[in-house]
């Protein structure tokens, strides 16, 4: 537990002193959000203020998970390296569109074909990763097969066709997160309690992980790397967490794709690699409401030519044009997420009971 509070306390530090300083930074080279014009008009003040705050919560992580190991001689596990390794990619993707925005001076960053290539090379790259290098007992970080609580014995997926679903997954979770940040604080708030969720699902795997022999009963978990993905989970909602405090409204920085993409990666990674791949469709409902209100929103624009579900998507910028203060969205759409987090975890926690 050691590693997992110093991993946690120095991401938080790290997020709360550093933040100032990279928000100084862009200020003065004057790298500003850009607010889409069609957006609503209370955004309009917005514009100019520092973006890619992203960089701040991934520096953070990468700092906090290399120090904690460092000082407490823990050689780090293969699942964190490459989870990491996601998160880095999806940020420097997110990274290049944040930054083609500022240089092209307007709300779009790369093409949507473009930034879709991106997030479904990096998924694949991830999901063949995952589903090799096997450890002494033959275990893969990854599984072929689809999971809920755990690997589902007879949804099993052909090699090629489970590196396509993890790819689909990351590039799905990261456009979905991607979407939910339009509001003050919103997906720094909301991402801080699903990683925490899944530091909480981490922590418990390892405490009822099949490879600890002397402890391990009938309903142990056969994943790979819990704790150390435990390490990950806390530093994420730590940097989330701290990152939260300059983010709130009003903002003094926005993370940007740099943030939101490498979040939506990350949460993907931790469901491959904690087998719940389909829990966090419970933990993260937040995000799917988000990214479900825009497919609506656009099929049924097209097949009625013209006619809306909600006055804009995705659907926090409907409450907005409603009438709610942005304040009271983001607080009632955190609500929304702790109800569903607290759902998942009670689902994850009542099948191992069940099972004893």
């Amino acid at each position: 537990m050691i590693n997992i509070l110093l991993a946690g306390g120095l991401s938080l530090i790290f997020t709360l002193v550093g933040t100032p300083v990279l928000i100084r930074l862009l200020v003065r080279k004057k790298y500003g959000q850009y607010i889409r014009d069609d957006g609503p008009d209370s955004h309009q003040v917005k514009r100019g203020t520092p973006t890619m705050g992203g960089l701040i919560i991934i520096a953070a992580v990468l700092f906090s998970y290399t120090i904690s190991h460092l000082v407490l001689w823990n050689p780090p596990t293969l699942s964190a390296i490459l989870l990491l390794g996601l998160m880095l990619a999806m940020g420097l993707l997110g990274f290049m569109d944040d930054f083609s925005k500022i240089a092209k001076e307007r709300s779009l960053g790369l093409t949507a074909r473009g930034k879709l290539i991106g997030q479904f090379a990096i998924g694949a790259l991830f999901g063949w990763a995952v589903l090799n290098f096997p450890d002494d007992r033959g275990l893969t970080p990854g599984s072929p097969a689809v999971s809920l609580l755990r690997d589902i014995g007879w949804l099993v997926l052909p090699t090629i066709v489970a590196i396509i679903f993890i790819s689909f997954l990351v590039s799905a979770w990261s456009n979905a997160t991607n979407l939910t940040d339009g509001l003050d604080g919103l997906l720094a708030g909301s991402a801080t309690l699903v990683f925490a969720a899944y530091t909480i699902v981490n922590i418990w795997q390892f405490n009822q992980w099949c490879s600890r022999t002397s402890t391990a009963g009938p309903r142990c978990y056969l994943v790979r790397d819990p704790y150390d993905l435990a390490v990950v989970a806390i530093a994420l909602t730590a940097a989330c967490f701290g990152f939260l405090w300059w983010n709130a409204k009003p903002a003094k920085i926005f993370m940007g794709d740099t943030g939101s993409m490498a979040i939506g990666a990350s949460l993907a990674g931790l469901s491959v690699m904690t087998r719940t791949e389909l829990l966090l469709v419970i933990l993260g409902a937040l995000f799917v409401m988000e990214a479900g209100s825009v497919a609506l929103q656009v099929g049924y624009f097209k097949l009625t030519k013209g006619k809306r579900i909600f006055k804009m998507s995705p659907i926090h910028h409907h409450f907005e044009l409603k009438g709610w203060e942005e304040v009271t969205v983001v607080i009632r759409f955190w609500i929304i997420c702790g109800l569903f987090v607290a759902l998942g975890i009670g689902i994850f926690y009542a099948e191992w009971v069940v099972g004893q």
